[in-house]
């Protein structure tokens, strides 16, 4: 594994939560991090169809344009009875003219679900893919993830995207139910920056 000497990473998003989130992480080991949006970075165009290829598309764009070593990640839900959909389309299925509907896209899932006549329980897991490239065209990939069921009707209030309908393996409550601090230390998230930090240790 190559090792990280660098005192700046660069992080490929515009997301100010995910941004403060992994500097969080990456503070005691003396990295600075600043985001796309402060350098004024176009998001690329995501073409691949799988985790790994997005979050190379964007790791690499951000180091090419910028000279820094950057971290991009793509993340998703897969539904078994649905052949692994929504997938790298996670946030696709909720798309609409004014922006993102997880709500809908929880409840297109489901009938989805329903339409395939899926036996309960519906397996699911989340999946993060972390890709951490430098200028020169070198990257480290990490993968993380965190297996589950699905529930209906949603439940609880935390958290984002389909984690109202997501019930993680050994809990009986889902991600949205459960206090932050607990699912950001099982979740495809955390998975994915545990194996991550290797590559930041002397």
């Amino acid at each position: 594994m190559r090792k990280f000497r660098e005192k700046t990473l660069l992080v490929a998003t515009h997301n100010a939560g995910k941004l403060e989130e992994i500097s969080a992480l990456l503070a005691p080991f003396g990295i600075t991090c600043v985001g796309a949006k402060e350098k004024g970075l176009v998001e690329p165009e995501e073409t691949e169809n799988t985790f790994v290829g997005n979050a190379r598309i964007k790791a690499h764009a951000a180091a090419k344009a910028t000279g820094l070593p950057a971290l991009a990640d793509d993340s998703g839900i897969e539904v078994d009875c649905l052949g692994g959909a929504p997938g790298v389309y996670t946030a696709d299925w909720a798309e609409t003219p004014n922006g993102r509907d997880f709500a809908m896209a929880m409840e297109k899932t489901w009938v989805a679900c329903e339409q395939a006549n899926a036996p309960e329980p519906r397996t699911a897991r989340f999946r993060s893919t972390l890709v951490l490239a430098w200028p020169d065209g070198r990257d480290e990939v990490f993968e993380g993830k965190v297996e589950g069921q699905l529930v209906w009707p949603m439940r609880g209030a935390q958290g984002h995207g389909y984690d109202p309908m997501f019930q993680p393996e050994g809990y009986d409550i889902t991600f949205a139910e459960m206090d932050p601090a607990k699912k950001n230390e099982i979740s495809h998230r955390a998975d994915a920056f545990r194996k991550l930090v290797a590559c930041f240790e002397a």
